[in-house]
Parts: structure tokens; sequence; C-alpha cells
């Protein structure tokens, strides 16, 4: 019970899914760290801030502590859930532990943003050098962040058309968020006390 309950205080600690997702200047309005977070992967990483968000809001609309919901047994008794995804990224038990070993982030939280956009840049990462997808093309970064670099290598996706769906909504996402950034990125470059928008870059 102790457990639950300092579980549930923690989800009601996390930020509210912003009310505007279809854009990202209002998100970054609502959650102005979440830019600096994409920002600080997209410079060590390099997928770009845009395609980031995109993948997040798919996966989880913006919600920290979501999770698959359970099967059920009989056709009403709640049951397992089909995978370990969870958080912001629904980045699943067995690659949050090689991302954890393999970025030097052991005590990364999938429910923080700042960890999933890393994650996010860093699964991107291995994608390009594992298939030689670019990080400048959203559909097939995400066909491989759903299917594993294994399976997209394999075709996996192509007999799953949902998941062909998704790809190709993550890309429109993208790209409405590439656009709408340009026009308001230079108000979130502005981190030092003395910097106020929209006069620094």
């Amino acid at each position: 019970m102790a457990l639950t309950s300092m579980l549930t205080g923690c989800a009601m600690l996390a930020p509210a899914p912003p009310e505007r997702q279809s854009n990202v200047c209002e998100i970054f309005r609502e959650q102005p760290d979440w830019y600096d977070y994409a920002r600080a992967s997209q410079e060590t990483w390099g997928t770009p801030i845009a395609t980031q968000m995109a993948f997040i809001q798919r996966e989880s609309s913006f919600r920290s502590h979501v999770k698959p919901p359970r099967t059920k047994l009989l056709g009403f008794i709640p049951w397992t859930r089909p995978s370990s995804a969870y958080g912001y990224a629904q980045a699943q038990d067995p690659v949050w532990g090689e991302y954890e070993a393999d970025a030097g982030r052991l005590f990364a939280r999938r429910t923080h943003m700042k960890h999933a956009t890393d994650f996010i840049g860093w699964y991107n990462a291995r994608t390009r050098r594992m298939t030689g997808v670019s990080l400048h093309n959203p559909r097939h970064l995400y066909l491989a962040y759903h299917e594993g670099q294994g399976g997209y290598r394999r075709g996996s996706w192509r007999s799953k058309p949902a998941v062909r769906r998704a790809a190709g909504q993550v890309e429109r996402t993208a790209a409405r968020y590439r656009s709408q950034l340009a026009a308001c990125e230079a108000e979130f470059r502005c981190d030092g006390l003395l910097e106020v928008w929209p006069f620094c870059r």
C-alpha cells in the first residue's frame, strides 16, 4: 500500500499533458524545460527536436506514467499487460536497461522528460548506425523504434498496416512541429538570467 501510494504521488506531481498537442510552440510554452531537454538530446545524439517530440506525442500523448492497457481474462477480468512499455517514450524494460548501461544513465527515469528525450536520441543514433536510416527520416526512424532495428531490417513492418499508419502520423507531426518551431524557437533559446526574448538567439 505504501509503494502504491508513493507511485501515485509521483504521478500526481508530474506535469499534466499539454492542452494543445498539435502545436509544439504551445507545448514548450507550457513546459519550457522540455525544450532544453530536447535540444540537449539533439546536440548529443543528432535527432531533431521536432522528431523527438513527435515520437513522444505518438507514444504517450505526453503522459508521464502511462502503460499499455491490461488484457482481459475471459473478456472482463483485468489481466497482464502486453509489454513492459512505460513512460513518455514507452520504452520497454530490456532496451531501457541497454540505454542505461550504454549511455551511462544509471539513474534515468522513464517518467522524466529529460531522460525520455535522451533515450529517443540514443535509440535513433543506434538505428542510424545499425540500419543506415537518416536521422532526418522520422517515418523510418519510427518504424525501427516500433519494430526494433532487427525487425526493421527484416521488414516486419511491411505486413503491419497499423504500424505503417503510425509511422506516417509521426512523419506528419514531425513536419508540422518543425515548421512551427522555425517560427518560435528563438523564444526558448533564452537561458541566461540577462537574456530576454526576442533579443537572444
